[in-house]
């Protein structure tokens, strides 16, 4: 597998597309026009693809070369469907173990997380597409190369995983300071998908609402909250207490 790299210019990205790269997001200069432009705009919709429109600065500062207003970073990993994944979690006889990160956007959190899951036995790791950490150099080397490890897959809504860990008989639990239950009263012996969620505004209302448990870590001290990825990593170990 390869390092992430980036990819620059509208012709140049537009094939990297149509040959099955695994791109993590696309950069677009503000304002630019053109009919090949229009045409990586329609792509990008088409197959959901990460982008944003940034000023020019932007694309300068990611790269010396002749961008024409397109920077594509290529991720060093490809990402599992998650349908084929609970799948074959389920068939392969384990208890399923899934860790859902609603919008967590720090990358060595992200991938101090990931450390954490490969070295607790997690099944896979579901991100949303937008607006979360990519997995980028940064990520690969938190992870200590556990990125290569532990499947990852993509999804358009967090939510979304969670009705569909549900269908597939897996409990939702939410890590939140948002319960009385603390992680010591929950039962983690059963098929289960923890939630993690952003640094700063914790787990979005409406997932929150979806979970079929919530719990909270006991906080002893005067600091209100845990890193993310402490946390999960309390989380993760209460699971494999239980399991052993």
């Amino acid at each position: 597998m390869q390092n992430q790299t980036q990819i620059f210019g509208i012709r140049a990205v537009l094939e990297a597309i149509h040959a099955g790269e695994t791109i993590d997001k696309v950069f677009l200069q503000k304002g630019l026009r053109g009919e090949l432009f229009s045409e990586l705009e329609a792509v990008l919709r088409a197959n959901a693809i990460n982008s944003s429109y940034v000023p020019v600065e932007k694309l300068n500062r990611l790269t010396t070369k002749n961008h024409q207003g397109v920077v594509a970073q290529i991720s060093p990993i490809a990402f599992h469907d998650l349908e084929d994944l609970v799948l074959n979690v389920i068939e392969s006889g384990k208890i399923p173990l899934f860790l859902l990160l609603d919008q967590l956007s720090d990358v060595r959190n992200f991938g101090a997380i990931i450390r954490t899951a490969e070295c607790t036995g997690v099944d896979g790791i579901i991100i949303q597409k937008k607006g979360g950490a990519p997995v980028n150099g940064d990520t690969i080397k938190t992870s200590a190369g556990a990125v290569f490890k532990v499947p990852i897959c993509k999804v358009d809504h967090i939510k979304d995983a969670v009705f569909y860990m549900q269908a597939s008989g897996i409990k939702v639990i939410a890590a939140t300071e948002k319960t009385n239950s603390t992680l010591y009263d929950v039962s983690f012996k059963e098929p289960c998908a923890i939630i993690m969620g952003s640094e700063g505004k914790g787990i979005n209302p409406s997932i929150l609402k979806a979970a079929d448990a919530k719990a909270k870590l006991p906080l002893l001290g005067d600091i209100e909250s845990l890193n993310v990825s402490v946390a999960c990593g309390a989380f993760l170990y209460e699971v494999v207490r239980q399991r052993l």
